[in-house]
């Protein structure tokens, strides 16, 4: 029996297969990546529309506005790295949280002359690496989150 590290869901939004696949194949390589492959933890996707983002911004964070992506971790990073250090959880866990805008996806994929599916998969990249514990608000801290989103999308073989 193959390994589940994701609960997707769509939400106001049509179910696509081919979404469902791509952020399964992106998914397993950021597992990959940071060796949480062996562990029993998972993440969860949602897949909906601007107007449901903002809702969720505004009651989880006090911003009412859209977003493209949201994150919301449940592990503090050190807690992450004790884990993958120990490779030993049992109980299956949830790293956390994703919610993705699939309107704003499309757009920004225009905006940034990429394709649709480049896109959507840095947004799972991006959001996986918010969930890690990293953040862009610092230069220093930006360089390292962007490093491992480019290393997980070059090895999938997602370029611009």
């Amino acid at each position: 029996m193959e390994k589940e590290f994701l609960e997707l869901y769509f939400k106001d939004i049509d179910e696509d297969s081919k979404y469902e696949s791509l952020i399964k194949n992106v998914v397993e390589m950021c597992f990959k990546t940071e060796k949480l492959e062996n562990l029993n933890l998972y993440i969860s996707i949602t897949l909906t529309t601007p107007q449901e983002i903002r809702k969720i911004n505004s009651q989880y964070r006090n911003i009412d506005k859209e977003t493209d992506v949201l994150s919301f971790p449940m592990f503090e990073k050190i807690e992450l790295d004790e884990l993958v250090s120990k490779q030993d959880n049992q109980i299956p866990e949830t790293i956390g949280d994703i919610v993705i805008s699939i309107d704003r996806v499309k757009e920004q994929a225009i905006e940034y002359g990429h394709s649709f599916e480049r896109e959507l998969a840095y947004m799972v990249v991006h959001g996986f690496y918010h969930l890690m514990g990293y953040d862009h608000m610092v230069e220093d801290d930006k360089k390292v989150m962007r490093a491992k989103e480019e290393n997980v999308l070059n090895l999938l073989e997602i370029s611009r």
